[in-house]
């Protein structure tokens, strides 16, 4: 029985990520990584991925995934290498009045490979606010809102910092969301909610007109879920930029 692939699985390992303000940051990450290898060179692995991993902790960014994966492929002297890479990403934010500082959570992955398939793609999970269009039309007073997911996934010419894909996606739902609000900023939150109705598709929609106007973006893929409020289930939109053409 011939197998080709082979790699590891779901191990935590603690990284450093380097931020846009010039720093790095801290957090552990979940690996997947694997390879494909000519049947005269299989062997055990784990040593090599882990001796590599352990090189680059100090500063991983886009830019350095495909020089790591690059040097598991020759040290194993596979045909391919592939990695991905799920980290959660905190960014301080400020609330819009009463200036409170805290940190968001955020979760990223870098998605890369090597070899016979080479690409990367960036990837971020965004909590925000969506407010029914239809709940405010049809309510004499209020309307239902819920927290909703935003998942953005794109391939670059360049590059990107993951900050500003972040704001990029907090722009295009009703409200963005923060870790810590003061009441003045809690009726702020509601009242912007209010002023901006979006079902799923129209938050897909908006991320994907920003995003294939982004010069650096060569390709994407969006997905919004909307965990209803007044619903047991959730609503779901998901734009490919391929099927955009």
């Amino acid at each position: 029985m011939k197998i080709k692939t082979i790699g590891i699985k779901n191990i935590r390992y603690p990284i450093k990520v380097r931020e846009k303000n010039g720093g790095l940051q801290e957090t552990v990450a979940g690996i997947n990584l694997r390879v494909s290898m000519p049947r005269q060179y299989r062997g055990s692995c784990v040593s090599t991925f882990l001796s590599v991993l352990n090189k680059y902790q100090d500063a991983l960014s886009a830019e350095i995934f495909p020089d790591l994966l690059a040097e598991i492929k020759e040290e194993l002297q596979a045909e391919s290498a592939h990695m991905e890479m799920t980290f959660p990403y905190f960014i301080e934010k400020t609330a819009p009045v009463s200036d409170t500082t805290s940190l968001m959570e955020y979760t990223c992955r870098f998605t890369g490979g090597i070899g016979k398939d080479e690409e990367f793609i960036l990837s971020t999970w965004v909590p925000t606010t969506t407010l029914c269009p239809c709940s405010k039309e049809i309510s004499d007073f209020g309307a239902h809102n819920q927290r909703a997911e935003i998942n953005l996934n794109v391939k670059c010419r360049g590059f990107i910092w993951v900050e500003d894909l972040i704001k990029m996606v907090e722009a295009s739902a009703s409200c963005e969301v923060f870790a810590l609000l003061k009441r003045p900023d809690e009726k702020y939150v509601t009242e912007t909610a209010y002023k901006n109705p979006m079902f799923v598709e129209d938050v897909a929609r908006r991320v994907a007109e920003t995003a294939s106007l982004h010069e650096e973006i060569s390709w994407f893929s969006v997905s919004v879920e909307s965990f209803e409020s007044i619903h047991k289930h959730s609503a779901y939109a998901y734009i490919d930029s391929d099927e955009m053409r």
